[in-house]
Order: C-alpha cells, then sequence, then structure tokens
C-alpha cells in the first residue's frame, strides 16, 4: 500500500533528490502536498511530475503564477503562511522536511502530528528549539527519521547498541573548499570560492556553512537532540572522501560505522521507508576501487565557527538559538560582499556574548522564534561595524 507524502522544500536540492526517489518507487507513496519558497514554475512542475493533490508557495505574491501554472491538471495550490501550514495539516503518512533555515521550523513543527513520521531535514528545528520540538515529538508519538547523512548513518550505527554504552559519536566533515588553505588564504576568500563545494550540491548557504564548518558545529547540536547525547559524547572528524558519513565508539572498544556514497538519495531512501528498504538503482560502494580513506582532526583555529558552536552546545540554554541566528545573518552579509570571512565568525561569537538572557532554553517554539528574532536584529546592528 502506498504511502502518503508531503514535501517541504520540494525545489531544494534535498527536494529534488527525493523527487527522484518517488520517480524510482512510484508504487511506494503517494504525494500529497509539495511546498515551496518563491518559483511558481518550478514548484508546478515538480508538483505535475510527481502527481500531488495540492501545491503551496511561501511566497504570498506568486500565488497567480502558480495557479496558472497548475491550471487544468486538477492539483489545488495556495501561495503565503497559510498557505503552507494547510498543505502541512493535509493527511499524510510522512512529512519530508527539508525547508532551509529557521523559515522551516514553524512548519516543520506544525507537522508534528500523532501518528506520523517526520524525515528532518531541517536542521534548524533542533538548533533553534531542540528541546520544545522533541518534547512535543514524543508528545505526540512522532516518529523523528534524520535525513542528513551524518545523522542518518548514526542512526544506524547506534542500533547496534544501547544508548548507555556509547563512547563517542563521530560525525564527518569533508572539510570543505578551504580545507588545504591557509588562514591567510581564506580570510581573502570570496563568497563564489566559499561556495565551491567540492563534494556536494547544496544551497549556497548550506555551502558557506560548509566552507566555515559551521555546519558540522550545528550538526553536533541536532545529533544531541536527536540522539540524547551530551556534547562529550559528540566530536567531528575531516574525511575528504565522504564515504564513511558517521561512526560510534562503543565502551568495549567496538566502533560501528555508516557507510555510502556522498548520494543524498541514499538517506532519504532510507528515511523514507517503512518495513522494507527501497531498491535504489545507485552505483555501489566499491572499497577497493576508492583504496584508501583518510581522516583528520577539524582545525579550529582556521575554521572557528566549529568552537563556536561546540561552546553554544556545551553551555546549552538559548545560546544555540542566538547562535544560529547570528550566523544566517552574517553568511548573507559575507554574501553580500558586506563583510570578510572571518567576519561571519566575529560576528557570531560577539551576538552570542552579548545578547541578554541567553541562559534560559527555550520552553516553546514560539518562545524560540522571538529569540530568534531578536538575535538577528541585534546581528543586522552589528554587520556595520564588522564591514571590510
Amino acid at each position: 500500500m502506498a504511502r502518503s507524502l508531503t514535501i517541504l522544500g520540494a525545489t531544494g536540492s534535498i527536494g529534488r533528490s527525493t523527487a527522484e526517489v518517488v520517480v524510482a518507487q512510484r508504487d511506494a507513496f503517494q504525494v500529497e502536498a509539495v511546498v515551496g519558497g518563491h518559483d511558481a514554475r518550478a514548484l508546478a512542475e515538480m508538483a505535475k511530475r510527481l502527481g500531488a493533490r495540492f501545491a503551496a508557495l511561501a511566497d504570498e505574491g506568486a500565488a497567480a503564477e502558480l495557479r496558472e501554472a497548475l491550471a487544468g491538471t486538477g492539483i489545488g495550490s495556495g501561495a503565503g503562511r497559510s498557505a503552507v501550514l494547510e498543505a502541512v495539516d493535509r493527511p499524510a503518512d510522512i512529512v519530508l522536511a527539508a525547508i532551509s533555515g529557521t523559515a522551516g521550523l514553524e512548519p516543520t513543527h506544525a507537522a508534528l502530528k500523532p501518528g506520523r513520521c517526520i524525515a528532518l531535514a531541517n536542521k534548524e528545528s533542533l538548533v533553534c528549539a531542540g528541546a520544545a520540538f522533541m518534547a512535543d515529538a514524543r508528545r505526540l508519538g512522532v516518529e523523528i527519521t534524520p535525513v542528513d547523512s551524518e545523522h542518518n548513518a548514526l542512526d544506524h550505527a547506534l542500533a547496534a547498541g544501547r544508548n548507555k554504552d556509547v563512547e563517542k559519536a563521530v560525525i564527518t566533515a569533508s572539510g570543505g573548499p578551504f580545507r588545504t588553505w591557509t588562514r591567510e588564504q581564506i580570510a581573502g576568500a570570496n563568497a563564489k570560492q566559499a561556495s565551491a563545494h567540492p563534494v556536494w550540491s547544496m544551497g549556497s548557504k548550506i555551502n558557506i556553512d560548509s566552507a566555515t564548518l559551521m555546519n558540522k558545529g550545528l550538526e553536533l547540536i541536532e545529533a544531541h537532540h536527536l540522539f540524547d547525547l551530551e556534547p562529550e559524547r559528540l566530536d567531528v572528524l575531516v574525511h575528504p572522501e565522504a564515504i564513511v558519513h558517521g561512526l560510534v565508539q562503543w565502551r568495549d572498544g567496538a566502533v560501528t560505522a555508516g557507510l555510502a556514497l556522498p548520494d543524498m538519495k541514499v538517506p532519504i531512501a532510507n528515511a523514507l521507508h517503512d518495513e522494507v528498504r527501497l531498491f535504489m538503482d545507485l552505483p555501489r560502494l566499491d572499497l577497493a576501487a576508492i583504496s584508501r580513506l583518510t581522516f583528520e582532526r577539524p582545525d579550529e583555529v582556521r575554521f572557528p565557527c566549529l568552537s563556536l558552536a561546540k561552546a553554544a552546545l556545551q553551555a546549552g540554554g538559548a545560546l544555540p538559538t542566538i547562535l544560529n541566528a547570528a550566523n544566517e545573518i552574517a553568511v548573507e552579509a559575507y554574501m553580500a560582499g558586506q563583510i570578510g570571512f572571518y567576519a561571519i565568525s566575529e560576528l557570531v561569537e560577539e551576538v552570542c556574548s552579548t545578547y541578554p538572557g541567553s541562559g534560559n532554553v527555550p520552553a516553546t517554539v514560539t518562545e524560540a522564534l522571538v529569540i530568534d528574532g531578536e538575535a538577528r536584529a541585534l546581528a543586522r546592528r552589528l554587520v556595520p561595524a564588522k564591514h571590510v
């Protein structure tokens, strides 16, 4: 029997990969709704390709264009916040949550419905409001399945034993485009260079987070909430081949690892499957052909954003929320050419150290969004001071 699926962030990189999985498994899924940001034409094409029943855009101004693009198809449509929440509310067994950034927090939280599975690719839901989000998921009986390759690998590896027997859970990083660059070279890098990820094809913001290693810091915070692991039991290794995505070191000395070729369709298919794994006609991992896998400790002097994220995770309270908000504004300013590469970490550090009342954990998603808005406003005021 086909499972009903709603895709949030359908026109992004994760959404497009999810569409490939669904097309390859036509009998396994009925797409209930697709949600996009601003691109009406792309969303309409996605909706038609997947046979979706409803399509919604976050951009209210694109309503007419979306309606015109879907004319005669029988696919319902809407635009704006209410339409997005309508899409989320429609009956679905699985919601693939892949709206990028804090913009994805409200619809992902609204998708928490009894008996549902949330295939989670929006890390901000846990970085900004992890305690409240996971508490609501447990209360409603919602299954949270990680889509990110690192967390999906850890999910597999952790199934080999008990949580209390875990000594260390490790996620890997490719190292980004500046892995071998000196600090002086990195300091002069522009946004185009920072966006040139050596392994993954992602959006510009995530690519830059990978270049600063902030992405790995945010993933540590996410892993803390997903797997109920203390900060001291979480770590990062740089692994440029991007074959080993996550490892678990057990108390008896054994290590369990999740390996796969760097193709997001693999963890997506795993997150969407029910009792039987989906067959994916993809290249298989050939370790003999690869021959060598390398690992390095991350350099937190050249990549201070990782240290900032670790410190926020360790301190807890509202600091992860503040850190994420400040980082989004800093990356936005960097992409606009307003600040240099290392001003990203400087701005984030200043916002984290000056935001008042950072010691209290947001009790609700609404409270987290208020803190997020305040931290963003503070970061925007500080951007001119960081201009280079």
